[in-house]
């Protein structure tokens, strides 16, 4: 069963940022982005709440608003290697079950979206869940910065087994493709099995995490939200 007490949302946050360095830093309204996720992921009352970063400004940041920080390596290949290490520093007893992975990059998150990535955990088959919007414009399509995931919706389904994801779709069709929000849900066996996985070709040509999963047959499921 699904808790508080067992349940973590971690909040991957790095300087090295090729398009924008040091983005979490950035000021929105007087406010660092990365302290504007760390409120959002707080509102959502789901559980602990846990920045992982490699920064000691970052750390400094959200330990003087309160918030807990962990400082991680520097040399991790993904936001998920990164809160695996965070979740085994700040939880030694292993009481966490459930883990929300939270981009640090998204500071306008609702936090009803956080409950329903966490949701899709209530099914036992499956591995990882995330979640997706539908595409209104169709030049989004061909946009590299918007993820699209390849899902088949049953007819007022609102939860399915994603098929794929692609940066630069090969079939340009908005029939079938979701906008990604980068957003995660894993138990702690799955998140211990994910970062146990060498990174596969297409993640590193990608550059989605997520592709590891799914070439190593690991169910990822998408919800859909608005």
């Amino acid at each position: 069963m699904i808790t508080q007490k067992n349940t973590a949302i971690i909040i991957p946050a790095r300087l090295a940022a090729t398009r924008l360095p040091n983005k979490p830093l950035i000021k929105i309204h007087d406010k660092t982005m990365i302290q504007h996720v760390w409120e959002r992921a707080n509102e959502s009352n789901l559980g602990r709440v846990i920045v992982a970063t490699d920064s000691e400004e970052i750390k400094k940041i959200i330990e003087n608003t309160g918030g807990v920080a962990c400082l991680t390596s520097i040399d991790h290949q993904s936001g998920t290697d990164r809160i695996y290490e965070a979740l085994q520093k700040c939880d030694s007893e292993n009481e966490i079950e459930y883990i929300i992975n939270l981009q640090g990059d998204i500071p306008s998150i609702d936090p009803h979206a956080l409950s329903a990535v966490l949701k899709l955990l209530e099914n036992k088959e499956v591995h990882i869940g995330t979640l997706v919007a539908k595409i209104r414009d169709e030049s989004d399509l061909h946009k590299s910065q918007i993820v699209k995931a390849l899902c088949m919706f049953q007819e007022n389904k609102i939860n399915t087994k994603a098929i794929n994801f692609e940066r630069q779709p090969k079939d340009i069709t908005i029939n079938n493709l979701y906008h990604h929000i980068g957003i995660y849900s894993y138990t702690r066996d799955s998140l211990k099995q994910f970062v146990s996985l060498d990174q596969t070709n297409r993640e590193k040509e990608e550059k989605l995490e997520q592709l590891r999963a799914l070439e190593n047959n690991m169910h990822i499921e998408a919800g859909l939200i608005d």
